[in-house]
């Protein structure tokens, strides 16, 4: 009995074939008209004391810093050596080899910071406060994270560990294991794989953008919309941005333990059995670097709302 699916075929990363337009570019566009859209409809309610053009210049400041922060930390931190350090030049370069590559890597934590330096340019400059704005933002944000995810999933990239539920899926571009090693035999085993002694494996692996798009996307943006935004007239600014830092960052610590961490890095934190083997969950005490700075963003969002309930109540005194 075959107990994993193969990654559907007919999704493809051109939106038009040989045209160097990807639908994960596309799903940015989407991410951001839907914050956007989000964020205007709490203008026209009367929820922030912002105006069109403000909500224009917010979006037009904070995207570009995000872009900036998402590909910087990517391959200043994530890239796991010193070549970009060296080369500072080619971050941004779009080609490699003489071919159109696009701008491949981003991460989520250097995006964040990035759209936070955004919102204070902003803040600055048109006199408006930093928390009102950030609370705005935060409330339709996950919604339109959703749509990276799932270019992430159509990308093939960013998979998670190997996975012997029947929901574990084969992605094409995932590397191999040698059925030269007992544990690979044994998964293969498991879920009905023919192999060869020898033979270079493709396992399956937990769909974990997709995990990440429910959860971190659509959960996480039904718990701020529905049960936290509401109440943000009877706490501080800074409220809504609070709780996503913490949020956001408790489901993505623990959806990491799903997802495989990167290959240069490995765990950061190795304290538990199997460290050696980023391909497998053996231990909740090894520690990528995402549940680190998840485990900062948590801290940081408990710090902010502690420190603006107090702040709230000196105001009040």
């Amino acid at each position: 009995m075959v107990l994993y699916v193969q990654f559907p075929s007919w999704v493809r990363m051109e939106i038009i074939p040989s045209l160097p337009f990807r639908w994960y570019g596309l799903m940015y566009v989407f991410a951001f008209a839907v914050t956007y859209g989000l964020t205007l409809l709490q203008v026209k309610k009367g929820e922030v004391s912002l105006s069109r053009d403000d909500v224009d210049d917010l979006f037009l400041r904070c995207i570009l810093c995000l872009l900036l922060g998402a590909r910087l930390f990517s391959q200043l931190v994530y890239e796991g050596t010193w070549y970009y350090w060296l080369h500072p030049w080619l971050i941004f370069w779009p080609f490699r080899n003489g071919h159109f590559t696009g701008l491949a890597g981003m991460s989520y934590h250097g995006g964040v910071i990035g759209a936070i330096l955004g919102a204070v340019w902003f803040s600055k400059k048109r006199h408006k406060n930093f928390f009102t704005c950030a609370d705005a933002l935060c409330a339709g944000i996950p919604l339109g994270y959703t749509f990276g995810r799932l270019g992430n999933f159509i990308n093939g990239e960013l998979y998670g560990r190997v996975c012997t539920k029947s929901w574990g899926m084969v992605f094409p571009e995932a590397p191999g294991f040698s059925t030269n090693y007992q544990w690979v035999r044994n998964v293969a085993e498991k879920i009905g794989m023919a192999y060869q002694h020898g033979q270079y494996l493709n396992l399956p692996r937990h769909p974990s953008q997709l995990y990440e798009a429910f959860f971190e996307g659509i959960v996480l943006f039904l718990f701020l919309w529905f049960f936290i935004r509401p109440r943000k007239g009877r706490h501080p600014s800074g409220f809504v941005f609070g709780w996503y830092l913490i949020g956001y960052g408790a489901i993505r610590f623990v959806l990491e333990y799903f997802r495989a961490p990167d290959e240069n890095l490995g765990y950061i934190i190795k304290g538990g059995a199997g460290s050696d083997n980023i391909a497998l969950f053996q231990s909740f005490r090894n520690i990528s670097l995402g549940q680190i700075l998840c485990f900062l963003m948590m801290v940081g969002g408990v710090m902010l709302l502690v420190v603006r309930k107090k702040e709230s109540g000196k105001h009040d005194d």
